[in-house]
C-alpha cells in the first residue's frame, strides 16, 4: 500500500531540503501519496471529508514540515484541529479511524543537531519538542514512529548533504 506524505511548508518553492525531498518523492507515484497543502488550499479551507478518506486509504501517514519557533507550521495544527475530530479519531463510540496506522514526522531544522540537546543551546531535543504530536497521535490509537529530522537548513547546506539527506528519508520511508 502506498505512504501518504502530507507536505505543510508554506513556501516549498524557495525550500532547499523540503523541495528536494518533494521532487524525490514525485519520482515515485507508485509508492507515495504526496499531498502539498498549502498548494491544495491557498484560501486553508480545507476539505475535511478528503483529508479523512485519504487517511482512511493508507497505513502509513508521514507529516513532512520545517520546525520553526519550536513548532509546526500554524496550518499543521489548523489541519490537526478540523480533521482529526471528535467522532471519527477519536470520542465515545468513535471509530478511531487511524487506529494502529503508522505515523511519522519528517522535519526540516533551521539549527544545528548540538543545539537541540539538554546541554545545548536550546536544552531540549527535538523528540522532547515534538512530544505533543507523539501524544496526539497516541491519543488517537494510531502507530506513532520515530521521527526523522533534517538538521542545520541555515547553515553548511551543500549538495552532498542534501542529496545524502534524501536518500536517508527514502530509507527511513522504505523502513517503516
Amino acid at each position: 500500500m502506498k505512504t501518504l506524505i502530507i507536505i505543510i511548508h508554506p513556501d516549498p518553492e524557495n525550500s532547499v531540503v523540503n523541495k528536494r525531498w518533494m521532487e524525490e518523492l514525485n519520482k515515485y507515484p507508485e509508492k507515495y501519496t504526496v499531498r502539498d497543502l498549502h498548494n491544495l488550499y491557498p484560501d486553508e479551507k480545507i476539505d475535511i471529508i478528503q483529508e479523512q478518506l485519504l487517511l482512511e486509504a493508507h497505513d502509513k501517514i508521514i507529516f513532512q514540515f520545517p520546525f520553526y519557533w519550536f513548532n509546526c507550521p500554524p496550518f499543521f495544527k489548523k489541519w490537526l484541529d478540523v480533521v482529526l475530530n471528535h467522532g471519527w479519531a477519536y470520542g465515545n463510540g468513535s471509530p478511531y479511524k487511524l487506529s494502529n496506522k503508522k505515523i511519522a514526522l519528517s522535519i526540516s531544522v533551521g539549527i544545528n543537531e548540538e543545539d537541540y540537546q539538554q546541554l545545548g543551546r536550546y536544552k531540549y531535543t527535538l523528540k522532547q519538542l515534538t512530544a505533543p504530536f507523539e501524544l496526539t497521535f497516541d491519543y488517537v490509537k494510531a502507530d506513532y514512529k520515530p521521527l526523522f529530522a533534517f538538521y542545520g537548513t541555515e547553515h553548511q547546506l551543500s549538495t552532498e548533504r542534501i542529496e545524502k539527506s534524501t536518500l536517508d528519508y527514502i530509507s527511513f520511508l522504505e523502513a517503516l
